[in-house]
């Protein structure tokens, strides 16, 4: 499978969404996406895609020398299939790129795919924010990675 990583684009954000909502029980809203890709300079966004359709999608703010990483999502047609790799490698490529020199992220408790995934790319756990997510009360493992 070919996967194409560029930048989010404002023409994009309806394929994001349909992804945001099949992802996330408290999804962003349109309004939301298109201020982030048109409006916020701290904003880096990016999209996976394959045979001209957006399958995934991610993004960060740039905080000084930091990347917080807001979202990552890969469309449920698609996953397991290492779109989500590909998805980091360019978030943590843009990344340096923007002379990012830390990165960090929260993910839910119960999120151990995704997890996995921030480890194998050198993130490590390092806190917690008890009842981060309004839906349910759970608590949010905050996520660090340091060198790159």
């Amino acid at each position: 499978m070919d996967v194409i990583i560029r930048p989010m684009r404002k023409e994009d954000v309806e394929e994001v969404l349909e992804i945001e909502k099949l992802s996330f029980s408290t999804p962003w809203s349109k309004e939301a996406f298109i201020s982030e890709v048109t409006k916020n300079s701290c904003a880096k966004y990016i999209v996976a895609e394959v045979d001209n359709k957006i399958v995934g999608y991610g993004g960060f703010w740039v905080v000084v020398d930091e990347g917080h990483i807001t979202n990552i999502a890969v469309h449920p047609e698609y996953r397991s299939k290492g779109i989500g790799s590909k998805i980091m490698e360019g978030l943590i490529d843009l990344a340096k790129k923007n002379g990012i020199t830390a990165m960090t992220l929260e993910v839910r408790e119960s999120n151990i795919t995704a997890q996995h995934l921030y480890a194998k790319y050198g993130f490590r756990q390092l806190g917690r924010r008890k009842g981060y997510y309004q839906d349910n009360n759970e608590d949010a493992i905050i996520m660090w990675k340091y060198d790159l």
